[in-house]
């Protein structure tokens, strides 16, 4: 009879009523992609093109509105809203809550990017560039920074505020995107089938990209684990590596947020500082220095022509931006939930101005201090005529340039193992925070109350990385990532959702009034307000 309770009680850490579906639809994806990859990846290639082509405008206008929205719950009475008791301190320092979400927010899509996103726009240059001129190189890297600044990160955290104060506020038992639009379609839609399809949706697009994110993250370090090892690039390499950091994730979950996530956010923050100085010191820092200034005010100088840029004027053809930046904002879109109830869950006892500023700063300058490092090593080496790192990228193996980059500075080796242990981290970081989301949305577990179960999150881990290992084995990827950034259309509906759900949650509770650190300021805005009603 105890072993029966024992099992049932395994049975219900997991909803199976909204991870069960969302697992099937995944799956059954999956190996259509698998079965028909060049058919399906050209069909949804055709989709895309239509959306860049017709849509693009669209994107823009919905992450500058996400940035004027989170201003604005920043800087006006909302701002000061506490999520949780207002007299508890923050669960992290800021030091510790500022590297957690950046290690969410970038992983190693940062090292990827910083290494090669200037390459590939120096080849297609905007706004009628020449390709590869020293014009093209300026703005190949004020896109890669552009690429991680305000917008990118309004969408990780726009929805933030709603599940955060449905979470450490109203202390309900369920972080669901269901939940915190119960105020606008009330009980009966949020507990019956509509509420479901909503947290179905969220955990589809966060499962595919997830895989995605895993089986492009997986190259980063193969690459250059083939290169330290002077061998070729197999499955069984990308096994191995992927075994490792699952390895690591395992730990990293046994030990739990406090001495897992935390702790190892941290390190990779020190570790990638002093990679940085390390490179710049065996390297050419004066170059890199002088390139990293002028790309800055170049990209200042040029901020608002990027962030409102359709080429509309070019009716015969694109850019690499044009068509690359709708992606990332679609592809940003379908990672928001996750980055949202993530950064929801770690935010106890920080405000609304905290959470959203924090998310919008910190990783915005950390990112682009990589981008500068790891592009201006690459453009140097270009400049030089020491690697042609152009033509790589075009015509040959993208990834194989970052291990060719690497290789040319002093000590290549010892810095190739530094880089992957880097990127190591920062995937099981990324591994970890991602099916701590997870656990914690699909948990039944009171989650205002506990942490999910660790036993689930390596369960999600498990499920997570199977796919991206079948999908990297017998095809499949690709169209994936297509759809991935597709299914981010659906999601941007339900962020809009989720910051009026938030602004009304706070209205009713007069959050701003009885939410609040200062007392005596609460006080005053209860007397301001009682005089405004009567």
């Amino acid at each position: 009879m105890a072993n029966k309770q024992s099992n049932t009680a395994k049975r219900r850490l997991i909803d199976h009523r909204i991870f069960l579906p969302s697992l099937v639809v995944v799956v059954a994806i999956s190996m259509l992609f698998a079965m028909y990859e060049d058919t399906s990846l050209e069909l949804l290639n055709n989709v895309f093109d239509s959306i860049v082509n017709h849509f693009k405008w669209g994107y823009i206008w919905y992450t500058i509105i996400l940035v004027a929205a989170g201003l604005y719950l920043s800087f006006s009475k909302y701002g000061n809203v506490v999520l949780g008791d207002p007299t508890e301190k923050p669960r992290f320092t800021l030091f510790e809550y500022a590297s957690i979400l950046i290690a969410m927010g970038l992983g190693s899509t940062i090292m990827r990017t910083g290494m090669l996103q200037w390459a590939s726009v120096a080849n297609d240059p905007p706004f009628g560039v020449e390709a590869g001129s020293t014009q093209a190189l300026m703005w190949g890297n004020a896109y890669g920074m552009f690429m991680w600044s305000f917008q990118v990160f309004a969408i990780f955290v726009m929805a933030a505020p709603a599940m955060g104060y449905v979470l450490h506020v109203r202390k309900k038992p369920f972080m669901r995107i269901s939940e915190a639009c119960r105020v606008l379609f009330g009980d009966k839609f949020t507990d019956g089938i509509g509420g479901k399809v909503l947290d179905i949706i969220f955990l589809i697009s966060i499962l595919t990209g997830a895989a995605v994110t895993l089986g492009l993250g997986a190259p980063i370090v193969t690459y250059n684990v083939a290169e330290l090892l002077n061998t070729e690039i197999t499955f069984t390499l990308t096994l191995i590596v992927t075994l490792v950091w699952v390895g690591l994730f395992s730990v990293s979950a046994y030990l739990g947020i406090e001495k897992g996530i935390k702790r190892l956010s941290t390190l990779n923050m020190y570790l990638a500082a002093a990679f940085a100085l390390f490179v710049m010191v065996i390297g050419p820092g004066i170059f890199i220095l002088d390139y990293f200034t002028d790309t800055v005010g170049f990209l200042f100088s040029n901020y608002t022509d990027l962030a409102f840029y359709t080429n509309s004027l070019d009716l015969k053809g694109s850019t690499h931006i044009e068509s690359h930046i709708v992606f990332w904002f679609a592809y940003s879109a379908t990672w928001a939930m996750l980055h949202s109830v993530f950064a929801a869950k770690i935010s106890r006892g920080r405000t609304i101005k905290e959470m959203i500023l924090t998310y919008l700063l910190a990783p915005t300058m950390i990112s682009w201090v990589a981008t500068g490092v790891l592009g201006g090593l690459g453009v140097n080496r270009y400049l030089t005529g020491e690697l042609d790192v152009l033509d790589i990228v075009k015509n040959q193996d993208r990834m194989q340039a970052i291990p060719d980059i690497l290789s040319t500075l002093p000590l290549s080796t010892f810095v190739i193992i530094v880089f992957v242990i880097i990127a190591t981290i920062f995937l099981t970081t990324t591994l970890d925070s991602t099916t701590y989301t997870i656990a914690s949305y699909t948990g039944t577990e009171n989650m205002s109350k506990a942490e999910p179960s660790k036993y689930l999150r390596i369960l999600v881990a498990g499920v997570i990385t199977a796919l991206a290992l079948v999908l990297m084995r017998i095809g499949g990827l690709a169209p994936l990532e297509v759809l991935s950034g597709l299914m981010g259309i659906p999601i941007i509906v339900v962020q809009f959702l989720t910051i009026y759900a938030a602004k009304k949650m706070m209205d009713e509770d007069k959050a701003w009034i009885t939410q609040v650190r200062d007392h005596k300021r609460s006080s005053s805005r209860q007397r301001q307000y009682n005089r405004k009603q009567s």
